[in-house]
């Protein structure tokens, strides 16, 4: 019978295997796998995404929204049968990273507002660039 085989990789893990044994005419090998992994106990703050995202409690007025969803088939040159809405996803709508920061950039322009990168980088749908869009603007007001 062979020793048993053991490996160390990012803690401890052990396999631990027996050699051939006849079955039925066939030869067959039995494998028995346990692992364990020691890491230090350290609890990560992680901020959800839904937490970093703009609150639903402050919704974006229609006429933001549709201004946006203009802007954002003009900056995309989509074909004008296109539908835009609230609800669209920028990525849905062919947007890269690149798209995402020109739209941004058009949306500064046309409601004369600075968004800071972090905002900039929460957005994902059109109902977020209205919502931030407003907020900034009634920040800018008070």
């Amino acid at each position: 019978m062979a020793a048993p085989v053991s490996a160390v990789a990012a803690g401890s893990a052990t396999v631990t295997y027996s050699p051939a044994l006849r079955v039925q005419g066939m030869d067959a090998v039995s494998f028995r796998v346990s692992a364990s992994f020691n890491f230090p106990r350290q609890r990560a703050s992680f901020q959800s995404i839904r937490a970093r995202r703009i609150p639903k409690c402050f919704q974006a007025k229609q006429e933001t929204v549709d201004k946006v969803c203009e802007i954002v088939k003009n900056q995309l040159a989509l074909p004008e049968d296109t539908t835009v809405i609230g609800e669209t996803k920028f990525v849905d709508i062919g947007a890269d990273s690149l798209d995402t920061v020109e739209i941004v950039m058009g949306l500064e322009e046309a409601f004369q507002i600075s968004v800071d990168e972090s905002s900039a980088q929460e957005i994902q749908t059109v109902e977020d660039a209205a919502a931030l869009i407003d907020k900034l603007i009634a920040e800018k007001d008070a």
